[in-house]
């Protein structure tokens, strides 16, 4: 019997990560430089290397699960598509007005993201439904052929609809929808009542809008690398990871990105929880470095954080929940990430008044930091790192040759002369900052939800976060650090254990004691029959499907819900603990709770087909061979500003055993591990490497 294999994906802002998994439990893994004009091409180059390396053929390959920065990217550098919104009379300014809110109550500089649809691509047409979705006035069609028309000669790629109270009534939206589709096919459409058919003006607005601007970019990259699947001879089907942890089909990635603008980063956090589910340790602080940016998020009681709103803005991007304003607003699921933008290609420089920063802007994967000897001269993190001896002279498996002397010589010209210190207290300095930046995100999901960091174990993965992982364990008092197999790939090892996930909504608003469990019991029947039929077409049976229902819950009048779970089997005993449930939540989040009512907004639905047991299983479990027979090494390390070069020993992962003490660097083709002095390492019954932090 032939032997077959899965294939993870994961485009990063300097490296593009491959991990080829077969039926028969071997693991390869490739990194490759990214193609940021062409990011399926890093895709393509690097699967061919793993199929190379593993002796298998392109028809082996039974699936390929991807994910992808492609949308966030399209915001991020306004790359998006020509986009046109069609909204009701009189509410062309939503976007324009917001919530009425700055993320910064006393930053004056603060300008307002500008809309991702400027004002004269904003059209009205008449039409009215009212609140409880009766019809005020009908949809002109010919106001709206015309507005199809004036996009049309103005280049538009995509259109936006989103109308007053669609959510009660979607008529208007799906005429409209129907008539622009037919009388101008060359121009995609996005409705609200697809992505998001709940109340809130503004917010189903944006998402709507964010929808429509990226879809043309993800709706090609996705077909451009469909096809360079296919000429390579790889048929299999090919998946997306959403914002949520979960898998979709490339389809639905294409209609639907606003669900995927976060793909890759939340794999991450989902193959967190599986790797701390199946190693007993329930609560992980994930910490994702990259190149580009550092994220983190919280693994609480064995759960992921998730949240159902965020806004996607460039510095550090925190849950919506605390602050908002501040970017583009999304109403998806989504795994709750706290990221920045400081990475290893973080560029570091001095400012006007004498202080030196690092990021948010990124040398990337080209030019790249100095060190790769492509084109950079400026300062980065990983210059830094080389000319303290906290990286080894090649990376990515030797593929990448650094080069010391250049990082050297950035780090001198742009930091170290204009300061007056030496080439290695500038790099200390450029690496300290890193790290008191990316401890904000850690902070941001734990000191800021009145959590304490000592009650979690960091979980580091990324191509840079074990190089900092301990550092920054040391800052945040974290008593243990845990490296899993292949840190470096880990993201896209985390979608090979992912399940595939479809997303319901429906509204009910109205006072929670007004619910009776009948008309519950009709709302999750019917939501839960669509997600049957849905997966059923993508060839899931119904026992193979996992239902988990929940209830956006708050207090009468507050603007922002929280969801409970329920069991929608049980709806007599469930109606009556859903308050205590929100209570209970609302109170361990916020420090208290009200007298007040409590309303029902929405009923949502996750339906889930998981991986195989056996196969997510094995994923973190085997190796990719025999230890190598290398002798022992060393290298210097500036690990103390001001002190000497620490002569620390160097030893390869796969060959690292017992306990050791540090200071010691842990190599492997993908990361480097540094266990500073007073540190402890050692490995775990699973194959992890945990580092045990002095007091």
């Amino acid at each position: 019997m032939r032997e077959t294999g899965r294939i993870g994906v994961d485009i990063g802002g300097t490296f593009t990560d491959i991990v080829l998994f077969t039926d028969r439990g071997r693991t390869v893994s490739k990194k490759t430089p990214s193609t940021p004009d062409h990011p399926d091409q890093a895709v393509i180059t690097g699967i061919r290397l793993a199929l190379d390396e593993a002796g298998l053929q392109p028809g082996d390959i039974v699936g390929v699960l991807h994910g992808t920065t492609v949308g966030s990217n399209a915001i991020l550098q306004k790359r998006g598509g020509r986009t046109g919104l069609v909204t009701t009379r009189g509410f062309r300014d939503v976007l324009e007005i917001g919530r009425l809110r700055t993320p910064g109550m006393f930053d004056l500089s603060w300008d307002k993201p500008e809309p991702l649809v400027p004002r004269h691509w904003r059209c009205e047409v008449t039409e009215r439904i009212a609140a409880d979705g009766s019809v005020v006035a009908p949809l002109d069609r010919d106001e709206l052929c015309a507005v199809g028309a004036f996009f049309r000669d103005e280049g538009i790629e995509s259109i936006a609809v989103c109308f007053l109270n669609s959510y009660r009534n979607p008529a208007h939206e799906r005429e409209a929808e129907a008539i622009l589709r037919e009388a101008f096919p060359e121009i995609a459409v996005t409705t609200s009542v697809a992505v998001l058919p709940e109340q809130r003006e503004y917010e189903r607005t944006s998402t709507t809008v964010v929808n429509a601007y990226v879809l043309p970019v993800l709706r090609d990259y996705l077909a451009s690398l469909a096809d360079g699947l296919a000429a390579m001879g790889v048929t299999a089907p090919l998946y997306v990871s959403n914002s949520n942890g979960g898998l979709a089909p490339a389809a639905l990635a294409q209609e639907k990105p606003v669900f995927f603008i976060s793909s890759g980063r939340a794999a991450g956090v989902a193959g967190a929880g599986d790797l701390g589910r199946r190693t007993g340790v329930p609560n992980l602080v994930a910490f994702d470095m990259g190149g580009t940016t550092a994220s983190a998020s919280l693994v609480k009681d064995g759960e992921l954080s998730r949240t159902t709103e965020y806004e996607f803005r460039a510095g550090i991007s925190t849950p919506s929940r605390f602050i908002k304003a501040g970017g583009y607003m999304m109403r998806v699921p989504t795994v709750d990430v706290a990221e920045i933008g400081n990475g290893s290609g973080s560029i570091a420089h001095v400012d006007a008044g004498g202080l030196t920063c690092v990021g948010p802007i990124s040398a990337g994967a080209a030019p790249g930091p100095a060190c790769y000897g492509a084109g950079g001269d400026k300062p980065t993190v990983t210059d830094a790192n080389l000319a303290m001896g906290f990286l080894p002279e090649r990376l990515a498996g030797g593929s990448l040759t650094l080069d010391i002397g250049k990082a050297r010589a950035a780090i001198d010209r742009h930091v170290a002369t204009p300061l007056g210190l030496s080439v290695e207290e500038a790099a200390f300095g450029i690496r300290a900052i890193a790290n008191a930046n990316m401890a904000r995100a850690i902070r941001a999901v734990t000191v800021e939800r009145g959590l304490d960091p000592r009650d979690f174990k960091l979980l580091a993965y990324g191509g840079s976060g074990p190089n900092h992982a301990c550092d920054l364990a040391r800052i945040l008092n974290v008593p243990e650090v845990m490296f899993p197999p292949a840190p470096g790939v880990f993201t896209a090892m985390g979608m090979l254990a992912g399940a595939i996930e479809h997303f319901l909504i429906r509204s009910v608003h109205r006072p929670l004691d007004r619910i009776a469990a009948a008309e519950l019991k009709a709302v999750t029947d019917a939501l839960a029959g669509e997600a049957h039929r849905e997966l059923a077409a993508r060839g899931h049976g119904r026992e193979a499907v996992g239902l988990r229902f929940e209830i956006d819950l708050r207090f009468t009048g507050q603007d922002s819900e929280l969801q409970v779970g329920f069991d929608p089997d049980r709806l007599d005993d469930e109606i009556g603990a859903m308050r205590p449930r929100f209570l209970a939540l609302y109170r361990e989040l916020y420090g208290y709770v009200s007298d007040d009512g409590v309303e029902a907004v929405n009923i949502r639905l996750t339906a889930t087909v998981a991986a195989t047991e056996e196969g997510a299983a094995d994923i973190w479990t085997r190796t990719d061979g025999d230890p190598p027979d290398t002798p022992a090494a060393t290298r210097p390390i500036y690990f103390t500003r001001g002190g000497d070069w620490q002569e620390t020993p160097v030893v390869e992962r796969s060959a690292f055993a017992g306990t050791v003490a540090g200071p010691l660097a842990i190599e492997s083709a993908d990361t480097t591990i540094i266990v500073p002095p007073g540190a402890e390492a050692r490995t775990d019954l699973t194959g992890n490497i945990v580092v045990t932090i002095d007091d």
